[in-house]
């Protein structure tokens, strides 16, 4: 099985997974349907991909980490119909598919997403794990997706008072969309119970950091090269919202030399401290070039 068909193969497995939740027929169905709209409108499911392939990597067993995948891929949902919404990005197109306040209404979108930020970590504490790395899993995601977090990332990236330089551009990528994928790879180390992971934990850490900076930067590259039907959002956001992106500081040749980079140092953060790192290898290069 090449890299292709796995990740089809994981993605596959993964949607089973959460095609299980939120099916209870209930006065609130209405608010379970938007839920699963957003959750199963498609998505590559990266960051449950890195949940169970670090859980591997690090020696343990991938089943044991499903519900920490499903968390993860419920919170970046949560955030993805929140900055959709009329008083952020004010998007209409997401996965090839209206937006969640187009299809449910805003006010329906809004508990959809705050719903399904409270269903992640109800979803961690259900996993079978030992209770100290259950405990770890959630810490994890709590601090990727807070105030220090995922939402810092936000706010900052609200703020247009000014053109940003490529620094603060970094810092705001590293918090909106880097924290919740370092955290994703470390809830897989954490999945794995191994006691001598503090190595394992900073490998993942380092490979996360960089990783995210080349996914952003390769986002940044195809909101200018992409059509609406390859990428399934609207392309040119950035530029209309009139926020300053690498694209604009760098070019799109710049951009893409530093994806290069930056995956290339994701790689090497990963020689030497997994007994098996290819699937991330390959997928570190296989983002790079990414069609959406």
């Amino acid at each position: 099985m090449d890299h292709a068909q796995e990740m089809r193969a994981l993605k596959e497995e993964i949607d089973a997974c959460l095609d299980t939740k939120f099916n209870e027929f209930c006065p609130q169905r209405p608010l379970l349907n938007a839920m699963r709209y957003s959750l199963l409108s498609g998505g590559k499911r990266i960051r449950a991909m890195l949940v169970l392939k670090f859980c591997q990597a690090a020696g343990g067993d991938a089943e044991d980490a499903m519900p920490l995948a499903c968390a993860v891929e419920m919170l970046h949902t949560y955030s993805l119909i929140h900055d959709d919404l009329p008083c952020m990005d004010d998007d209409d197109l997401r996965r090839g598919k209206p937006t969640c306040h187009v299809a449910y209404g805003e006010a329906v979108a809004t508990i959809a997403g705050d719903a399904l930020q409270t269903a992640a970590f109800n979803t961690i504490l259900g996993a079978e794990l030992p209770p100290e790395a259950v405990l770890k899993a959630a810490k994890a995601l709590a601090e990727a997706a807070g105030e220090m977090g995922m939402c810092a990332g936000q706010q900052l990236d609200m703020d247009e008072s000014h053109e940003k330089t490529a620094g603060e551009l970094t810092a705001i990528n590293d918090l909106k969309t880097g924290a919740v994928i370092r955290a994703a790879c470390r809830m897989g180390v954490i999945a794995a119970c191994r006691e001598d992971d503090e190595e394992m934990l900073k490998a993942a850490d380092e490979y996360g950091l960089w990783l995210a900076r080349a996914f952003q930067l390769r986002d940044d590259v195809l909101d200018v090269i992409s059509t609406p039907e390859e990428l399934g959002k609207n392309v040119g956001s950035d530029a209309g919202n009139g926020k300053t992106t690498f694209v604009d500081l760098m070019g799109i040749d710049g951009c893409r030399e530093l994806v290069r980079e930056y995956t290339e140092t994701a790689k090497k953060a990963l020689e030497g401290r997994f007994a098996d790192s290819r699937f991330l290898l390959e997928l570190a290069d296989s983002l790079a070039v990414r069609k959406y």
